[in-house]
């Protein structure tokens, strides 16, 4: 009963509380629609976001890259931003998600993101002296059961990444070339982890966890204060391709575009600034590129997939 005299009181104080607000004489307030303020938001310009395929760690990918990211910012007037993809599979789809405006690549990555709409526009000359590179492939110089390119059937082979070019591509079609094939390995393993890949190939072969390892060419000088290289040996090497590659996403602006591809081209000019961002970089130079200059690349990923 106490509960239906709360109800039945609960229910009166709820119609007086209406009846109160009924008998307010409450003046209306006149809305003018035809008098609008149109109301902005500051916000800052969006920084062109910048990415190293993470060929290695993170820290090294930013120091070798940080003085031309600042550069580009400085001459060009546009905001940058250097981000740091984990993965390769990672870079390619933020680029094809518009996250990475403009992606510095090996070129088998670049021919899939070439795919997804990006183009090439420039390219750097190694630190040999060519607008090339290739891969090697090596073992421990103690192992003695690897003398030749034909020991390595039956071997345990560590590579940097499916899509590393010379940590992985250029190598595997270098052993196809030779009547080796992917069954013919007791096993295909690769680099763990984020970044730093190329470094970990060296260090796993070091070790002796895997027979025979594959990097591109400079990576044992990177690692000559990690290891001991008397004790590694460059077993082969394969053919030189075009080398790594500046690529803009699908949709970027193409105003912006001119102003920096004219500004990375600029540092080939020369002049102390420009050598201390490109040995920074490890690059001799900069030069211009254009999507066929990849054919050759396209050719390869066809060659290998095919076998």
């Amino acid at each position: 009963m106490r509960k239906e005299y709360w109800a039945v009181g609960l229910a009166a104080l709820a119609l007086l509380i209406l009846a109160v607000g009924w008998e307010r004489d409450e003046p209306a307030t006149r809305v003018d629609l035809s008098r609008r303020v149109d109301i902005t938001l500051k916000t800052q310009a969006e920084a062109i976001t910048y990415a190293y395929l993470p060929q290695y760690s993170h820290s090294i990918s930013f120091e070798r890259h940080r003085r031309l990211v600042e550069y580009l910012s400085r001459v060009t007037g546009y905001p940058f931003r250097q981000v740091f993809p984990d993965t390769f599979d990672e870079h390619v789809k933020m680029v094809e998600r518009g996250e990475i405006d403009i992606s510095f690549s090996n070129p088998f990555i670049y021919i899939r993101l070439a795919r997804a709409g990006a183009r090439a526009f420039a390219r750097i000359v190694e630190e040999s002296g060519r607008p090339d590179f290739h891969s090697q492939i090596i073992c421990r110089k103690d192992n003695r059961a690897i003398r030749s390119l034909e020991d390595c059937r039956g071997k345990r082979w560590i590579a940097v990444d499916p899509g590393s070019a010379g940590g992985f591509v250029f190598a595997l079609d270098y052993f196809q070339s030779h009547g080796i094939q992917r069954g013919d390995f007791a096993e295909i393993a690769f680099a763990p982890g984020p970044g730093g890949k190329q470094e970990k190939v060296v260090l796993a072969v070091y070790a002796g966890k895997y027979d025979i390892g594959s990097v591109r060419n400079g990576t044992l000088e990177l690692v000559r204060n990690k290891v001991d290289l008397d004790a590694i040996r460059v077993l082969a090497e394969s053919r030189s391709y075009p080398g790594w590659v500046y690529s803009a996403r699908r949709g970027f602006d193409p105003v912006r575009l001119k102003v920096i591809t004219e500004a990375l081209l600029r540092l080939d000019q020369g002049g102390e600034e420009a050598e201390q961002i490109l040995a920074a970089a490890h690059f001799k130079g900069i030069i211009p590129a254009m999507d066929a200059d990849y054919d050759s690349i396209r050719s390869l990923a066809n060659r290998i997939s095919q076998e």
